[in-house]
């Protein structure tokens, strides 16, 4: 037998061995999330018939660790999401559905244009809202041990949904990470701030009404502003401290007033538009992810409504792509 076929014999072998290894661990991880599960008085019956058939996922692991955030910069990773023909696609959608739209921007005080930017950058408008067995995903991420906490809670939070019996569980399809609908809701941010608009006792995010009213429903209640400033690219002197500059999306620090900041701003006049009272923060995002990027470019200020797309979305790339196409919007509509 030639020595190549050997190789890939054995690595199959080990393949398998390693696979079949992590499948038996997981099949006792279940066993022993259900204890917690029961615990958090969610029904035998429910998590009997809901978890029967959840399996370990290798690709969501693959996933969660070559996510785009990680390793785009931010041109490349705003480009892809706000071109001409995102727009063209949200301005067809908002055609089809403008009088739905009109109402929910109308009601909770929301603009139509986040709402389609948000829609176009989650889901392409609806067109791909996942194929993953969420209830596989997150228990997947649950039994992993990078971030097993976070997941847990989710999963709880959606066997309790389903045992409330506000969601079907054999809907259940979406994201690798456990995110279901037009706006990839997490099961935390269901329970909190998803709701049933058109009153049929049934919340689906993948309704039209339901999904968009409880899209601005969440932005509302985590304090978006209409009509406030998002961000703003500046380019930076070379004497900015670098305990200004934010390279994580987790906690923004150091904010102080635009007056303040404009001494390390190039051309600073171009600011006087904005309230000189406003506080900003200074985001600049390549520098955690790229090798040998500058670090003083790209930059940009950011504002309260810059930090409210945090909270649905922990990435300093996704924020400013949601904004850039909230103002293409903006000049259409």
């Amino acid at each position: 037998m030639k020595l190549t076929s050997l190789i890939i014999i054995f690595l199959l072998f080990n393949f398998v061995s390693v696979f079949s290894d992590e499948n038996i661990d997981f099949v006792k991880w279940k066993k022993n999330f259900k204890k917690i599960a029961l615990q958090n008085n969610i029904s035998e019956k429910t998590f009997d018939t809901v978890m029967l058939n959840t399996k370990f996922l290798p690709n969501v692991i693959k996933y969660d660790r070559y996510q785009p955030e990680f390793y785009e910069d931010t041109k490349t990773y705003i480009s892809k999401r706000t071109s001409d023909k995102k727009v063209s696609k949200g301005l067809i959608l908002y055609k089809k559905n403008t009088n739905l739209i009109n109402s929910v921007e109308k009601e909770f005080n929301i603009e139509k244009e986040l709402l389609l930017s948000l829609m176009g950058i989650e889901t392409n408008f609806g067109t791909y809202v996942g194929k993953m067995d969420i209830l596989s995903s997150l228990a997947t991420l649950s039994y992993d041990k990078r971030r097993s906490e976070f997941f847990t809670k989710e999963l709880l939070i959606l066997l309790k949904l389903i045992d409330q019996n506000q969601i079907d569980y054999l809907t259940l399809y979406g994201s690798w990470a456990g995110a279901f609908g037009f706006f990839q809701f997490m099961p935390s941010t269901i329970k909190n701030h998803a709701i049933d608009f058109n009153n049929d006792n049934y919340i689906d995010l993948k309704n039209s009404e339901d999904a968009y009213a409880s899209a601005a429903n969440y932005l509302k209640k985590i304090g978006w502003k209409k009509n406030s400033p998002c961000f703003y690219r500046i380019t930076l002197k070379d004497n900015i401290p670098k305990k200004y500059l934010n390279v994580s999306a987790k906690k923004l620090t150091n904010k102080k007033k635009i007056s303040f900041f404009k001494q390390y701003i190039e051309n600073p006049d171009k600011l006087d538009f904005l309230k000189s009272n406003y506080k900003v923060a200074i985001i600049t995002p390549d520098k955690d992810i790229i090798p040998g990027a500058d670090t003083l470019k790209p930059a940009f200020i950011v504002f309260d409504n810059y930090e409210i797309i945090l909270q649905w979305n922990r990435s300093l790339r996704f924020a400013l792509a949601v904004c850039t196409l909230k103002d293409k919007f903006n000049n259409e509509l």
